[in-house]
C-alpha cells in the first residue's frame, strides 16, 4: 500500500472506482449500491464516505477516468502520425472509441443522474477532463485537416460530441428491444461502435480532405 495520506487516499479512490467499473460490467446503474461497491473493496464500506458521498460521485469519477484515457489516445494519434487522410483518421478515432464502451454507456444512460447527485467540486473535475478531451480532438483536427477553419472545427465538435450520446444504444440493443422492433416492423441492422463512429466521422470530414 502506498505510504502517505495523499497516496493512500488516491489508492483507495482508485480501488473504489475499479470496484464500481467491475460491477457495471454485469449490473445496471440503478441496481448497484454503495454496499455492493464497498463489498468489492479491501476496507470497510463506511470508509467510502471519506472519499465519495454518493454512488453517483463514484460513477462520475469512473466517467472522468474514461475521458482521461480517451484523451491520452487522442494525443497519441496526433503524436505518432505526421499526417492522416480522412479514412486514416476516421479509422484511428473509431478504434479509440471501441475501447471506451463504458464511457459511451455512462454518457448515454446515466449522465444526468451522475451530475445531479455529485458535489460541485467533483463535477468541475469531470468537466475539466471533458474539456481536455475536446482540446485533444481540436489538436488532431488542426494537424490532420489544416484547411479547416476555427468555425469548421467548432461545427465538427458540436456535431461529434452530441453524436456520442447515441452510439452505445445503437450498437448494443437488448434482446427485448430487438423483439419490440420486430413486432413493430421496424428494421434493425447491427453495427459496432467502430463502424458507426468511422462512418460518421468520415462523412463529416471528407469535404476537408485535400481542400
Amino acid at each position: 500500500m502506498p505510504k502517505g495520506s495523499e497516496a493512500l487516499a488516491n489508492a483507495r479512490k482508485n480501488e473504489i472506482v475499479d470496484a464500481c467499473a467491475a460491477l457495471y460490467e454485469t449490473m445496471g446503474f440503478k441496481d448497484i449500491t454503495l454496499r455492493d461497491i464497498g463489498a468489492q473493496t479491501s476496507f470497510t464500506r463506511t470508509s467510502i464516505y471519506n472519499y465519495f458521498q454518493t454512488k453517483e460521485e463514484i460513477f462520475l469519477a469512473l466517467l472522468q477516468r474514461e475521458h482521461e484515457a480517451w484523451t491520452d489516445d487522442l494525443v497519441l494519434i496526433a503524436g505518432r502520425n505526421e499526417s492522416l487522410d480522412t479514412g486514416g483518421f476516421s479509422d484511428a478515432l473509431a478504434r479509440t472509441l471501441e475501447k471506451r464502451r463504458c464511457m459511451l454507456k455512462l454518457m448515454s444512460m446515466n449522465l444526468y443522474d451522475m451530475e445531479g447527485n455529485s458535489r460541485i467540486e467533483n463535477l468541475v473535475a469531470f468537466k475539466a477532463a471533458y474539456g481536455e478531451t475536446m482540446r485533444a480532438m481540436t489538436g488532431c483536427l488542426e494537424k490532420f485537416f489544416p484547411h479547416m477553419t476555427a468555425a469548421d472545427i467548432q461545427t465538427f465538435l458540436y456535431a461529434f460530441f452530441p453524436f456520442l450520446f447515441g452510439v452505445y444504444p445503437y450498437a448494443n440493443a437488448t434482446e427485448k428491444q430487438k423483439e419490440a422492433m420486430a413486432l413493430a416492423h421496424v428494421s434493425y441492422a447491427e453495427h459496432s461502435i467502430y463502424a458507426i463512429t468511422r462512418s460518421f466521422v468520415f462523412r463529416m470530414l471528407q469535404s476537408f480532405q485535400g481542400r
